[in-house]
């Protein structure tokens, strides 16, 4: 049986991670790998994180299973987070998952089973796993123009062209802030544009959130997310806890079924439950439950709120500080949009071959589309690799 096995196209993005690791110059910068890292380079634990683990040890009895949706009282806090109250939690189904990954699994497995017509319509660019596992389940994927090369913001016109060639029943999969890889995001009257026209063509919407708290703040992040819920008939949404609570490797995620008639609320309920049995029975509970932990407690969530807006503003920082030094260095405004964008990362445009040059001459490591994760700076390096765009060409 395994001499029939076939080898899988290598992940371009862990390739490079290896590459960053051998290279031996003491000067090389990563800004490939998208997790979040401090001034040091280092992936921090939240101080609050560290709190809610130390009250879950001390607490916690049991290491028995929760249930096939995972600890209802980590989907309420999820759900009150991600929605406020924009939709009643009554309409509301979801069930844990290991990470947004998981979720957005766990997200198409439901639309093929409900719907194996359907076609979902991605941005152009999306994060490669999307399109990684449509391809994976067989799914017919269509994209829609996102990304405007020229201006690096939102192509809208021809966003909404795009979708305007969806059929009733196909899915638009839309990020919900800070869009990987471009960070260019969609301004709030966009979102009801774009909320008009899924419901005169009658599509399903399907937003993955996974940097909430990382763009412009916890409840202005949401601000899409919350409006397309309130104001479609039904739609999917995948979150991700990896970020803005730093758990990455808890795999804490979540999915949402959405639907205007509470009616259908436990036909989405079961589903998902049935889904998560099917996959990996009882989702991962030791991160969901730490964040449960401080989205329950009013000082743990303060001091979490409050290491988040750091975070946040010293991306914005260095954001700035790297649009500033470019246009100081090439005397032009040109690269202005970085400071716009929100998020960990920005689409910079420039050609693979250039994008390959900064990492053979300069030791500069991004994906070879030119998203480079801005958390991977810190202020002492934005000189450097400022000088290494101009030099390259960009």
């Amino acid at each position: 049986m395994f001499e029939n096995l076939k080898a899988q196209p290598a992940d371009k993005i862990l390739a490079l991670m290896q590459m960053y690791k051998d290279d031996p110059r003491s000067d090389k910068i990563d800004l490939g790998v998208g997790v979040y890292k401090n001034a040091e380079g280092v992936t921090p634990v939240m101080r609050a994180v560290k709190a809610a683990e130390k009250i879950v040890w001390e607490q916690q009895e049991s290491k028995s299973y929760t249930g096939l949706i995972g600890d209802p009282a980590y989907s309420d806090a999820m759900i009150k987070l991600i929605l406020g109250d924009a939709v009643q939690r009554a309409n509301v189904g979801a069930a844990a998952t290991p990470g947004g990954t998981g979720a957005c699994r766990q997200a198409f497995e439901l639309i093929k089973m409900a719907s194996p017509e359907a076609r979902v319509f991605v941005s152009d660019p999306t994060w490669p796993n999307h399109i990684s596992i449509l391809n994976y389940l067989g799914m017919t994927m269509v994209p829609y123009r996102y990304f405007d090369a020229d201006s690096r913001g939102v192509d809208f016109e021809g966003m909404l062209v795009d979708l305007g060639q969806a059929r009733a029943g196909d899915v638009v999969l839309l990020h919900g802030c800070c869009h990987n890889p471009t960070g260019a995001n969609l301004n709030l009257s966009q979102w009801r544009e774009v909320v008009k026209l899924i419901n005169a063509k009658g599509l399903v919407a399907m937003i993955d959130i996974a940097y909430q708290g990382f763009g412009d703040g916890l409840e202005e992040d949401a601000q899409g997310t919350r409006l397309v819920a309130s104001s479609v008939k039904e739609c999917l949404i995948a979150a991700s806890c990896s970020k803005n609570f730093g758990v990455y490797r808890e795999r804490t995620g979540l999915l949402m079924a959405v639907s205007q008639d509470s009616g259908q609320t436990a036909l989405n309920q079961a589903t998902l439950a049935f889904l998560n049995r099917q996959n990996y029975s009882f989702p991962p509970d030791h991160g969901a439950r730490v964040v449960t932990t401080i989205l329950n407690d009013d000082a743990l969530r303060a001091d979490w709120m409050a290491e988040l807006e750091e975070i946040r503003l010293s991306m914005l920082g260095l954001r700035q500080q790297l649009a500033d030094e470019l246009q100081r260095l090439s005397g032009s405004d040109r690269f202005s949009f970085i400071a716009q964008h929100r998020g960990m990362f920005s689409r910079i445009g420039a050609a693979p071959e250039l994008v390959e040059k900064l990492r053979t001459e300069f030791g500069i490591y991004m994906v070879g589309d030119s998203r480079m994760n801005i958390a991977g700076l810190n202020a002492q390096t934005v000189p450097i690799l400022a000088k290494a765009i101009i030099d390259a060409g960009i």
